[in-house]
Formats: C-alpha cells, sequence, structure tokens
C-alpha cells in the first residue's frame, strides 16, 4: 500500500536552528497515526510541510505521491486543523460553511450541516462567542466537509476540558469509520494517542526516534529488570532503548523480535506510555525532559 507521507532526509531551519532533522518515514494510509514528542521536537514543523504551509531546507517530501502545495488538485487532498483551531471571530458558523463551501471544490456541505446540526451549533452565532469546545468542533467540520484523504490535526484538543476532548475525539473516531480518512494527529496527551491512533512517530531532538503499528511496537518492546548488567552484554538482537541502573539491579527498555530465555530477566510488557517515555528519554535526550502529560 502507498504511503500517503513520504519523507527522505527531510530537515527544515530557522536560522541557525534546526527544527527537525534527517526525517526519512512512510506515514502508511489507512491509519490513525500519532505524532508525539516534547516542546520543540519538530511536529508542527512537520505538519507544516506536509500542508505546504513551509518549504523544506534539506531533503524531500511527497504527499500522495506529489508536492504538499503542487497545486489545487494537491491542497485539496489535504484538511489542515491547526492547534488554536483559527476561526474568524467574527463570522458566524453560517458564515464559514458558506466560506468552506466557496474555498474548496470538493465541499461536502451536506455533512457540514448534519454535523452543526447534530453538535447544536447556532449556525448564527460568531465564533468569537463559541465555547472551546464548539470552536473545536466548528473546526474539524470544516476539516471534514472539504473531503481531504488526509486529515492533519496539530495538538486539536490541547486546550480543551476533559469532556470536550472526549467529545472532540469521538466525533474524529466516527468520521474516520465513516469516511475512511487517514489521520495524522499531533498530541502531547497519551491518552488521547491511546483512545485513537493504531500507528505510532516518536520525535525527538528533531528526528525520528521510532515509528510503527502501536500493537507490533507493543509487542517487540519489554522491559526487563535483573542484576546489574552492563548493557553491551546483553544479545545483540535485543536493541537498548533505554537504561536505570541501581547499585544492584539493571532494568533496562529494550526492543527484540526474539523470545527473551536469560532466567536472570524478571520480563514484563511496556503500556504506550511506558513505550514514548523511553524513547524520548533516549541518550542524548536527557537535557530536553519531555513535556507530556497523561490524563485519564
Amino acid at each position: 500500500m502507498n504511503p500517503v507521507l513520504r519523507a527522505r532526509g527531510l530537515g527544515k531551519r530557522y536560522g541557525k536552528r534546526w527544527a527537525l532533522r534527517d526525517c526519512t518515514i512512510d506515514v502508511p494510509s489507512g491509519h490513525v497515526v500519532g505524532l508525539v514528542g516534547a516542546n520543540g521536537a519538530g511536529k508542527t514543523t512537520l505538519l507544516k510541510l506536509a500542508c505546504g504551509q513551509l518549504a523544506p531546507t534539506a531533503g524531500d517530501i511527497s504527499v500522495f505521491g506529489g508536492p504538499p502545495a503542487g497545486g489545487p488538485g494537491q491542497l485539496a487532498k489535504v484538511g489542515f486543523v491547526a492547534q488554536d483551531t483559527p476561526l474568524y471571530t467574527g463570522l458566524s458558523v453560517a458564515d464559514h460553511l458558506r466560506l468552506g463551501a466557496r474555498l474548496n471544490p470538493g465541499w461536502d456541505g451536506a455533512l457540514a450541516r448534519e454535523r452543526v446540526d447534530r453538535l447544536g451549533l447556532d449556525l448564527t452565532r460568531r465564533a468569537g462567542r463559541l465555547s472551546g469546545g464548539q470552536r473545536a468542533q466548528l473546526a474539524l467540520t470544516l476539516g471534514l466537509a472539504k473531503r481531504p484523504e488526509l486529515l492533519v490535526l496539530d495538538e486539536p484538543v490541547a486546550a480543551l476540558d476533559p469532556l470536550a476532548r472526549r467529545e472532540f475525539l469521538q466525533g474524529l473516531m466516527e468520521a474516520v469509520a465513516e469516511h475512511e480518512l487517514s489521520v495524522l494527529l499531533s498530541s502531547h496527551l497519551i491518552s488521547d494517542l491511546e483512545r485513537t491512533c493504531d500507528y505510532l512517530i516518536v520525535l525527538a531532538d528533531s528526528r525520528v526516534r521510532v515509528a510503527g503499528e502501536v500493537d507490533d511496537l507493543l509487542a517487540t518492546h519489554h522491559r526487563i529488570t535483573g542484576p546489574r548488567r552492563d548493557q553491551h552484554r546483553l544479545p545483540s538482537d535485543q536493541r537498548v532503548v533505554s537504561a536505570r541502573h541501581t547499585g544492584r539491579q539493571s532494568t533496562f527498555v529494550i526492543r527484540t523480535d526474539a523470545p527473551i530465555h536469560d532466567p536472570a530477566w524478571t520480563v514484563s510488557p511496556l503500556t504506550l506510555e511506558d513505550l514514548v517515555l523511553a524513547y524520548l528519554g533516549e541518550p542524548g535526550q536527557a537535557d530536553h525532559r519531555p513535556v507530556l502529560e497523561v490524563v485519564r
């Protein structure tokens, strides 16, 4: 299956600072892909490159086989909801729907009206007078009614209360099931990734640290605990992701496809939170503490 997004050696520099560097990745179609990382890891930069809002400094990126900003037809394939759910505060809900119809050739007016009615949004109310959850839902409606093949969401629920966040994600998953969307979702909230995503990309220090289907990643990563041991003495097929030592004990998070037979080790599975934090705590990342929330 062809990827919806492909990057090879992708990089973006602002002045002397690289916001994203040497990003090589394929984002598969038909998945809800979670993009996670600490502040400054390059998540928003990658999403804006994917939407054609930024041009790369190095490398290449393609969406559905073409450049992200390769013309109206290419732009129509991608819907984007930014972190601050940008709306025109002085325009009403109805104005936003009319604007969406004017700007998007594939606009699905019936879908937009159905969602607005179901959400109970007042067509005459200005966007600036909506609640945070209502604004997020209106922004999602505009993104969905564009009828994109890929929906890109940059921390869309970061500022919402738990109820509004749950309602937003429920609406998103219903839309994914109904319209067979591919989704690329950036979030700081591990619980959101657990509820929605079946594919994971972890960014740290402006680079991709791991990517893959969530079930496969959880099946091939383990925590092993036992007598203190140097990591270089572990079998070659056990890739150490993180290590912690006390006086007599070592704890490693490892990635391996092979069974672990050493009786000296106690083996335990990882949660998605464990997996993400292990990669964000890789050597070289100690000075960049992850800014993540685990909300249940």
